[in-house]
């Protein structure tokens, strides 16, 4: 049997129609690009004023509970599990967001009578939900921008059984619900669930549907978390930190295998999952993805029918995310993809499939005949019988071999393989390990320089009675001792051609390495405050570029990433925020107080009269930087000058179009306009080097 295309002749569908993924063509015009989220309906003056005093009500009884639950930091953990009904209403009152009053307005009064149930709960002392089956919602809160961020949960029965009562099921206070304790019990197999693309999917109608659906798939004795995703934008960027911190919040709260979790989607989700599936391979049991896409430019000729010709520096960065050109590393993921037969996202499998090929691997690719943008029946069971037959066996966290390729620090670990260092960002990487017996380990490289072996206690494999030798590409090393608790590390570095063993990664000096590696919105994908400026301008021009695009950026921040940024005036900067925060330096080093402490120390000159950057000279009255760097005063945080996350309003209009759009830095020619694909001309470009120089 030809599992590469296993077409199934059933041809009842039976699942709900997702909605696609932008508009095709009428979506490619720059000019004519429409808002996203679209604007909503009127809702009547009653049921405003009527709203607006539920959300005040709820809003002071939060409050009062961060007061009274100060001295209770169990209860207190779980206030956003009421924020979360709070803030659904208040964001669908504050900016226009009932798309459908008829419907939502009902849905309001329902999500925040459950926020009252809750908040009256946690007052008494009590979280029953904490213990229920069923549908349930939680929510944590954000390290990016100190949001509280929703998501759902099917949590099968057998969780349930002392009692506890789902979501949608609670209506008023029970007083026999268990008291408030650390729940125990065997671990259950996750799957985590990322859900289709829906322009109109607040987090009121986010919460709505999770407590009315339990979604496409429900594996028997498994739990189910579907992920908010921060909106609409295929788990990318903060998208892609919002499962990371959502998962981890779950397996803080509830008895997770780590060796049985799943990751799966359809449509924009099945997108998602392909990102996740490569890009974090060795952290799940098996991935699913159906439909969506797997990268840029050729979804985007194929479905949206755009011709794509970007700059060169855009398409270094569709190496951040094109899920092609992390596809060997599914060698270290079982993966099973769907496609309907004649859907046009079948591409991305496909295109995947080309991709493994290259490798030597060759996709499992179910086909639901006859069908276009969905499941089909016959399909699916077999989807559902493949996963459940993968997910019994589990991940192994220490395989014998793992092979490993990235193209940025972002993504620089795979199972007990870990890329500490780059020869070059935005061009492959490579690693290979093999454990070949109790005593040797042999790793081939490509475009490294510094790497760790890490094997957890009770894990590795190799003989505690002698000390390793690890061969790397052609140098014979012997490797730090086995711990008696089996657990083992050992770090190298790369000089010249050859590798030697050290202590510990270089963490020093001045040098690109995880989580300081750029783009300029990498800076968003951890905790970051905007820095507003509050002095004179060097010149007007470039002030009120400047005041615009801090106003848009803040807004937009919201608008698609359902966050809210972290502002302050530049005099009011604490040494904990630069101890804590990436900071979006706004202005210019006239303007901005803290942008001129460091201005000396950045690779930036910049007067009254001229700006250079990268050994170019430009006129300081018509054009700014935008820049990511290491920040002088906390070299382990960045500061960014002028800029939001880097894609735009048409961007927008397809998921696929949503990646980064300047590289390390840039300089803006504000004689050019502002668009919906830009900030202005783009007068130089570039990325810095591994040493973080021009």
């Amino acid at each position: 049997m030809n599992y590469t295309s296993f077409i199934l002749t059933a041809l009842m569908v039976v699942s709900q129609p997702f909605i696609g993924m932008g508009d095709g063509p009428a979506d490619n015009q720059a000019a004519k690009v429409r808002s996203i989220p679209p604007p909503g309906g009127l809702i009547n003056d009653a049921d405003r004023k009527d709203l607006e005093a539920q959300v005040a009500q709820l809003g002071q009884m939060i409050e009062g509970l961060k007061s009274s639950l100060t001295n209770k930091p169990d209860l207190a953990a779980l206030i956003p599990d009421v924020q979360i009904f709070h803030n659904a209403v208040r964001y669908a009152l504050s900016h226009n967001e009932f798309f459908n009053p008829t419907n939502e307005v009902p849905a309001a009064r329902l999500l925040l009578h459950h926020g009252l149930v809750r908040s009256m709960a946690l007052q008494s002392g009590r979280a029953p939900w904490i213990t229920a089956s069923g549908l349930v919602v939680r929510g944590y809160i954000s390290i990016i921008d100190g949001s509280v961020q929703p998501y759902g949960l099917v949590i099968p029965s057998s969780f349930g059984a002392r009692g506890g009562q789902s979501d949608s099921a609670m209506s008023s206070l029970s007083t026999t619900q268990p008291p408030l304790e650390t729940v125990g019990g065997q671990p259950y197999r996750l799957d985590a669930w990322f859900h289709g693309r829906d322009e109109r999917l607040s987090e009121l109608n986010f919460l709505n549907g999770r407590l009315k659906s339990p979604g496409e798939f429900t594996p028997p004795n498994a739990f189910v978390l579907h992920l908010y995703g921060r909106y609409c934008n295929a788990n990318k960027f903060a998208g892609e930190i919002d499962f990371l911190e959502a998962l981890d919040d779950v397996k803080r709260r509830y008895p997770i295998d780590e060796n049985r979790v799943a990751v799966r989607g359809f449509s924009m989700g099945g997108a998602a999952c392909w990102q996740f599936a490569t890009h974090y391979a060795g952290r799940w049991a098996a991935a699913a993805p159906g439909a969506g896409f797997s990268e840029t430019a050729d979804f985007l000729k194929v479905f949206q029918k755009e011709s794509v010709n970007p700059p060169d520096y855009e398409q270094k960065l569709w190496h951040m995310y094109d899920a092609t050109d992390y596809a060997v590393n599914l060698f270290n993921c079982p993966t099973v993809a769907y496609s309907g037969e004649v859907d046009s996202q079948k591409q991305a499998a496909d295109i995947m499939a080309k991709a493994l090929a290259a490798e030597g691997m060759e996709l499992t690719h179910l086909i639901g005949a006859k069908t276009g943008h969905s499941y089909e029946k016959t399909a699916k069971a077999e989807l559902n019988r493949r996963m459940d037959s993968i997910m019994a066996a589990g991940r192994n966290p220490v395989p014998k071999e793992v092979r490993f390729t990235t193209w940025t620090l972002r993504y620089n670990e795979m199972l007990w393989i870990k890329v500490n260092g780059l020869e070059h960002h935005w061009e492959r990487a490579r690693v290979r390990g093999v454990i070949e017996d109790v005593h040797t380990v042999r790793i081939e490289t490509t475009n490294v320089t510094s790497l760790t072996l890490s094997m957890a206690a009770g894990l590795c494999p190799l003989d505690n009675g002698r000390r390793p030798m690890v061969w790397i590409d052609n140098s014979k090393l012997e490797a730090p001792s086995v711990g008696t608790d089996r657990s083992w590390v050992a770090h190298f570095e790369k000089s010249g051609s050859s590798w030697r063993g050290v202590a510990s990664p270089d963490s020093v000096s001045l040098g690109k390495r995880h989580g300081l590696q750029g783009p300029i919105d990498d800076a968003f994908m951890d905790s970051f405050m905007m820095v507003s400026p509050t002095g004179q301008p060097l010149h007007e021009k470039s002030g009120t570029w400047v005041k615009a695009e801090e106003k848009r950026a803040i807004e937009q921040w919201r608008s698609q990433f359902r966050g809210e940024a972290r502002v302050k005036n530049d005099g009011d900067i604490s040494d904990a925020d630069i101890a804590n925060h990436n900071l979006i330096l706004w202005g210019d080093p006239q303007s901005n107080k803290l942008l001129a402490r460091i201005i000396a120390q950045l690779p930036v000159k910049w007067s009254g009269t001229e700006l250079v950057l990268a050994g170019k000279t430009f006129a300081s009255n018509s054009h700014v930087p935008v820049m990511i760097y290491p920040n002088p005063l906390n070299p382990k945080r960045y500061v960014v000058l002028n800029s939001g996350f880097t894609y735009r309003e048409y961007d927008y209009l397809n998921n696929a179009r949503q990646i980064s759009k300047l590289p390390d830095y840039a300089v803006v020619d504000l004689s050019q306009p502002i668009t919906p694909r830009g900030p202005g001309g783009i007068a130089t470009v570039g990325f810095f080097n591994e040493k973080w120089q021009p």
